[in-house]
């Protein structure tokens, strides 16, 4: 009779196994009837066992342990299928979370889309609160940062239709008017970009290409590569304690005021030549880490490099400095101890020379 029990036991188990496979691989996975089959074959099996191996042990302590066993079939099939609902409502969650971002990234693209759309209104206060919007756009979602300040650099370059001097009032009216919607774009550009002390920030590329400027301050600001090719810079513009983590492109770019770029770094190529000013201009302990050019610069304010520092090379071929200037340090302590050729001799600004040592004189 034991022999039996236990024979059984493995034809149910071994049935219950197949049907459990077969329901595995269906997509309705209904385990209830293989765990039910499995759970009688469980305890036939080691009922049956226990009968065969020890004939004289107490029935009710060999039922019991085959309960036990049908028990945990059960208890497994418990825990598969709490394992199975956690991993549903895991995937609901995931599905609704991705569902919920789409719908943010829908509500910003829209956002943006106006934003944009109004940038071309009439109404100065309607350009203001675009850009302003896009600002805000940026903070909340930073994917969008570059993408504003490409678009506030574009709305930048356009030429400003600034009346100077105008035939009537409204006429100056309305370029004071947009001269405040520009001076509103380069604030909010200011305001997107990182401090300057910040750990490993983002490197926003900024292009102000032929841009018109005025009173543009990125002072105390980390910057990834500034393109400021052909712009006009007017008033007194602010570029000091900025970090430049890029490359560097005022070729050609006129100065009309005071320009600050003093404790500037300057961490790639930086590049002036071609340069015009006519205000006075600092670059007082200003780092220049690459390679530098200031070739046919033109100075016609005082200039001063004084402390500043020049660890890559220098070119100052046709360079003019008319308003007086402090030679830079940096380049000076370069120079000392070693034989200028007269190829580097040519690259320095005008009025300075090498010695016959190859120091640099000014």
């Amino acid at each position: 009779m034991e022999h039996v029990w236990w024979i059984a036991g493995a034809v149910v188990s071994l049935v219950a196994l197949a049907l459990a496979l077969v329901e595995l691989r269906s997509k309705r996975k209904r385990m209830l009837a293989a765990t039910l089959l499995g759970s009688a074959g469980a305890f036939l099996l080691v009922a049956g066992w226990l009968l065969a191996i020890d004939p004289g042990s107490p029935k009710h302590e060999t039922i019991k342990t085959g309960g036990l066993a049908g028990g945990a079939v059960v208890a497994l099939y418990a825990l598969w299928l709490n394992d199975r609902r956690r991993r549903t409502d895991e995937a609901k969650h995931e599905l609704e979370s991705q569902r919920a971002e789409h719908d943010r990234s829908r509500v910003a693209d829209e956002r943006f889309a106006k934003s944009v759309e109004l940038l071309g209104h009439d109404a100065d206060q309607v350009r203001v609160g675009a850009m302003h919007a896009m600002a805000g756009l940026a903070r909340s979602r930073p994917e969008y940062a570059q993408t504003v300040l490409d678009v506030l650099c574009a709305y930048l370059r356009r030429k400003p239709e600034v009346v100077v001097g105008g035939q009537w009032d409204g006429e100056q009216r309305e370029g004071d008017r947009e001269q405040e919607v520009r001076l509103t774009a380069q604030r909010v550009v200011a305001d997107l970009l990182p401090a300057a002390d910040a750990q490993d920030p983002p490197r926003y590329r900024l292009d102000l290409t032929n841009a018109h400027l005025r009173y543009f301050d990125l002072s105390h600001r980390a910057i990834g590569s500034l393109v400021m090719r052909g712009a006009v810079l007017t008033g007194s513009n602010s570029f000091h304690h900025a970090v430049f983590h890029g490359d560097v492109w005022l070729t050609g770019t006129g100065s009309a005021g005071e320009l600050h770029l003093h404790d500037a770094v300057f961490r790639e190529r930086a590049w002036f030549s071609g340069f015009r000013c006519d205000g006075p201009v600092s670059f007082e302990r200003t780092k220049f880490l690459g390679p530098t050019k200031f070739a046919d610069a033109r100075f016609t304010g005082a200039t001063t490099f004084d402390g500043a520092r020049f660890t890559g090379d220098a070119d100052f071929r046709g360079a003019r400095f008319t308003g007086g200037v402090v030679l830079p340090t940096a380049l000076k302590a370069q120079a000392q101890g070693v034989r200028v050729s007269e190829e580097h001799a040519n690259r320095l600004p005008e009025g300075w020379k090498a010695g016959p040592r190859g120091e640099v004189r000014s």
